[in-house]
């Protein structure tokens, strides 16, 4: 059986929640928001969990987006996968876009996140709603050397880049 690593979170807001594994096996815990927040469309916000972590070296905490947020609604993670250093030592804050298009002239829905109608308008964050995940994941770091030939592999460019392998299956084969 894996050992567990350690994780120190510090609770700084009335409200907040420890990062939890909703069911057993799970790769990420889920976040919660720590602070009420009404999201307009086309606006992003860093809402607080109210967490500070004490990340062990050698590791980071990655903040994904949770499926079912993304499914029935238009809030995205603009950044993701956010990457949290083991030296950040503030506030948690995950950085939530409401993609739903500003509207001129109408009236604007006004939304909760636990709908699952994917409609756009301004989604209502209420504290203790679950808002992304966090996977903690070990990180190991290069070292950056200048060189004019490769030691392995050679130089030869495999060419390509964006889409050179196309969209389909068959267009590799």
């Amino acid at each position: 059986m894996e050992q567990k690593v350690r994780l120190e979170i510090k609770k700084i807001r009335e409200g907040a929640v420890l990062p939890f594994y909703a069911r057993p096996g799970d790769a990420g815990m889920d976040l919660c928001a720590a602070e009420a927040v009404l999201l307009q469309p086309e606006e992003t916000v860093a809402v607080p969990t109210g967490l500070v972590m004490q990340i062990p070296p050698g590791y980071e905490v990655q903040i994904r987006p949770r499926s079912g947020l993304s499914l029935h609604t238009r809030l995205r993670l603009p950044n993701s996968p956010g990457t949290i250093d083991s030296g950040y030592k503030d506030e948690l804050k995950i950085l939530l876009y409401n993609s739903s298009p500003l509207k001129t002239g109408g009236e604007v829905l006004q939304l909760d996140v636990g709908e699952k109608q994917n409609r756009g308008g301004a989604y209502q964050i209420r504290v203790g709603d679950r808002i992304a995940q966090m996977v903690l994941a070990p990180v190991s770091q290069g070292e950056p050397v200048a060189v004019t030939e490769f030691s392995e592999g050679g130089t030869q460019n495999r060419g390509g880049g964006f889409g050179s392998s196309g969209l389909r299956r068959e267009e590799v084969l």
